[in-house]
């Protein structure tokens, strides 16, 4: 499973990184990152939480 973060879409609101710190943290430009790929098999769960938490759709797990 990869991870990706849409920076056009991203509104900065944290609820990613706030809710799978291992693949997503928030970045100097105020937008989040997904910086762990592939997805640990572990926290593959966690990751699509946060892409189905996110309020304007801007991550995709897959």
């Amino acid at each position: 499973m990869k991870a990706s973060v849409d920076k056009d879409t991203c509104i900065g609101c944290g609820a990613c990184s706030s809710i799978c710190p291992e693949v997503f943290q928030m970045e100097d430009d105020g937008l989040a990152a997904a910086y762990v790929n592939p997805v640990p098999s572990e926290v593959e769960a966690t990751a699509q939480e946060a892409a189905d938490s996110c309020p304007v759709d801007a991550i995709h797990v897959g």
